[in-house]
């Protein structure tokens, strides 16, 4: 694959900025402004080639996990009802937010997310990380509370409830493309 160009997909949007993503199939996703040029989107592919043939050498060096079953999906997706929201009622009030409702599936790109409206989506493959990591998920999406974004402001905040939260984050990066791809026939 050296020396040759990067395939890559296109998705425009309001975004203000350019940003790449490895989806579990292998595919490389570039998102970026709607007005930003093709030239200046394959520049930025460029740019970052070392970077997206590392990760792409990385994720086929993973074990492939066999596919879950219908079954395993909704065992876990019990499981995630009975503890996420435990874990959620525990850390809310050590990162000082309120939440709303709690829902759980089986995505494919996000382990978590945070409505504006105060609603918490979680991945039910986070049963399948270890206990600390899908802690972790949890203060991400309750820090989004007070912060619907990634910066520095809210790393402080995630940092402030849990002071190892990078060492979690690296789990999640190293290991759950392998997780995800579970979801595929």
């Amino acid at each position: 694959m050296e020396g040759k160009a990067i395939p890559y997909r296109i998705l425009r949007s309001s975004r203000k900025t350019i940003s790449l993503e490895i989806q579990p199939d292998g595919r490389v996703l570039v998102r970026c402004p709607r007005r930003m040029g093709a030239e200046a989107v394959r520049a930025f592919v460029e740019s970052k080639s070392d970077w997206i043939r590392k990760h792409l050498a990385q994720q086929a060096a993973q074990p492939k996990r066999p596919a879950l079953t219908e079954e395993a999906l909704r065992t876990l997706a019990r499981e995630a009802a009975r503890v996420l929201p435990e874990r959620a009622a525990y850390f809310a009030p050590l990162v000082g937010v309120t939440y709303g409702r709690i829902t759980i599936r089986a995505q494919r790109t996000r382990w978590g997310s945070c409505s504006g409206q105060g609603n918490l989506n979680f991945n039910c493959l986070l049963m399948l990380t270890p206990p600390e990591v899908a802690d972790y998920v949890v203060v991400h999406e309750l820090c989004h509370r007070k912060e619907m974004n990634h910066s520095a402001a809210f790393w402080a905040e995630v940092e402030r409830v849990l002071p190892d939260y990078r060492e979690r984050r690296q789990w999640l990066k190293e290991n759950g493309g392998a997780l995800i791809r579970t979801l595929e026939p």
